[in-house]
């Protein structure tokens, strides 16, 4: 029985992971989950799952959930001092990081500093920190798992094969809901309308970030640091059937792909049994019925997220850092209606242009700079 820790495990990918458990409950046991506020649905998955700790966002929230699990025997933590416990929790083997933000690093550093494999889900790590992940992780011997879909894909492909022998890594996206519209038509969307992904179910952050297409840059930094691979041997497609997840090209011409229906308890899965497969019950690709898979190149004249991340990573040091903590605040700026959905992009334009970059930022310079974009934002928006 794998013992298993979830950051976030009220969000998307963490009851998704849980649906995992579910599944397989002679397989998993749950030691620790965390929330940011969502003390209702925390306590039905304690209730369920028995951890032996559980971490909230707030002293607030940990006194409120406390009287509501004091039937049970979990200890109730809060702020990063919670999830810093959490990290490091004695029987716990591997942490699923889906927490949203770079509230992860931290928590994620830990947790290789006690020789947990990590089952990663939080892009923001390595985006903003995989000069310190990478190398610490392969100092401790811990695995990095990804979990997001892509990257997932790409590491199933890679699976037996030399690393040397890779050509170039394909990440495809679906386009998202804005696909085939130009600039001029971006002008006036809603939020409802940048939430109707076509295709996937998500988070409301990660789904805005689909649709303007950072999504896809932050995945072509992270595949950078997973893979140990320049950026010029990434491009990445659009793909909007969203049934291949991703492909490698070999230096002979090979191209693999990995295909399956949009389901993200397949890559959640894949991570957690590595190197084992098992059966996930759920839909499968239908080849008497799939008429055809479809290409394109990626509308980067409208999509400003994608060469904005680019540009990032190429500059390198601490403007990835700059880049995403923009796109954190402009999105959330977004989901309170503050701002218009072009916005986000002028946000983090804005907010690179300004910045000095920082070559080899350690962790406190990286959350340092994270805080100065942050209230950059704020004195102007």
């Amino acid at each position: 029985m794998k013992m298993i820790g979830i950051l976030g495990s009220t969000g998307s990918i963490g009851t998704q992971t849980l649906d995992v458990v579910r599944n397989h409950p002679d397989d998993f046991c749950v030691t620790a989950l965390s929330a940011g506020s969502n003390i209702a649905l925390l306590e039905e998955q304690i209730r369920e799952f028995s951890p032996k700790l559980a971490v909230v966002g707030s002293e607030k929230l940990a006194k409120e959930l406390k009287s509501r699990v004091k039937d049970l025997n979990v200890k109730i933590c809060s702020g990063m001092e919670g999830l810093l416990e959490m990290a490091v929790q004695p029987e716990m083997e591997i942490i699923v990081t889906a927490i949203v933000g770079m509230i992860g690093i931290r928590p994620t550093m830990e947790a290789i500093r006690a020789g947990k494999d990590i089952a990663l889900a939080n892009k923001e790590t390595l985006v903003t920190a995989g000069h310190l992940i990478m190398p610490l992780a392969e100092e401790h011997h811990v695995q990095i798992l990804p979990v997001d879909s892509e990257h997932s894909a790409i590491f199933q492909c890679l699976h037996g094969e030399s690393r040397k022998a890779v050509h170039k890594l394909l990440i495809t996206a679906s386009g998202g809901p804005f696909r085939g519209r130009k600039r001029a038509e971006l002008a006036d969307v809603t939020l409802a309308d940048a939430l109707k992904h076509p295709n996937w179910s998500m988070g409301q952050k990660i789904t805005i970030d689909s649709a303007t297409l950072v999504n896809k840059g932050l995945e072509v930094m992270e595949a950078k640091w997973l893979f140990g691979v320049a950026l010029e041997q990434i491009q990445v497609v659009v793909q909007p059937q969203s049934i291949i997840h991703s492909m490698v090209e070999f230096e002979d011409g090979a191209v693999m792909a990995q295909l399956g229906t949009p389901d993200m308890r397949l890559p959640i899965q894949y991570a957690l049994y590595y190197p084992e497969r098992k059966y996930l019950p759920g839909e499968r690709l239908d080849f008497r019925t799939l008429s055809q898979i479809t290409f394109e190149q990626p509308d980067t004249e409208t999509f400003e997220g994608l060469p904005l991340a680019l540009r990032a990573a190429r500059d390198g040091g601490s403007m990835p850092t700059v880049f995403n903590a923009a796109n954190e605040r402009a999105v959330a700026k977004f989901l309170r209606k503050e701002i218009r959905f072009l916005d986000i992009y002028e946000i983090i334009r804005t907010s690179m242009e300004r910045h000095r970059v920082i070559a080899h930022p350690d962790l406190e310079e990286v959350l340092q700079t994270e805080q100065e974009t942050y209230e950059w934002i704020e004195s102007r928006w």
